[in-house]
């Protein structure tokens, strides 16, 4: 396993459509050995291929349960709307409020080719659509908007309560 380098900011690989994967194969296994280590020594909770310049539909999330490899994903179902504070490994130091469908359905291929239906809330459902955006070439950034008001001050008295 290596630890890849995490593209930044406006790297344009960032901003394309990845491709699918057709050949399950050592380097798709490689590769995603590869994220995996990447993702876990960045702290981070998901990474999409296109954040370690491969432009095709590969995805890792770990939401403290273990780490899922989606390939070729898709979201199927997507039920209510729900806004939260994002970040993003691309975008260092930064977060933005991004509206998201507060539960998601999705069907992605694992590491041999297995198709698997996942039913995600909360920050499962949260990581798989950020990651599946990066994969159609949108980062959190670009659909980020202002919270609505009161939100911030609320989140920082959550805090402060998990502190005492």
């Amino acid at each position: 396993m290596a630890l890849r380098r995490i593209l930044r900011g406006e790297d344009p690989a960032l901003h394309k459509v990845c491709r699918p994967v057709e050949k399950f194969d050592k380097r798709l296994f490689t590769l995603l050995n590869d994220m995996k280590e990447t993702m876990y020594n960045a702290d981070g909770v998901g990474l999409a291929a296109s954040q370690v310049g491969i432009l095709r539909r590969v995805v890792v999330i770990d939401c403290g349960d273990g780490i899922i490899e989606m390939i070729n994903p898709e979201i199927t179902c997507r039920e209510g709307e729900i806004g939260a504070m994002e970040g993003c490994l691309s975008f260092p130091g930064e977060q933005g409020y991004v509206v998201r469908a507060e539960r998601v359905k999705a069907r992605a291929q694992d590491r041999d080719g297995e198709w698997h239906e996942y039913d995600a809330t909360e920050l499962f459902a949260r990581a798989i659509q950020h990651e599946i955006d990066h994969l159609d070439g949108r980062v959190y950034v670009d659909i980020a908007t202002d919270p609505p008001e009161g939100y911030l001050e609320e989140l920082e008295n959550e805090f402060e309560e998990a502190d005492e």
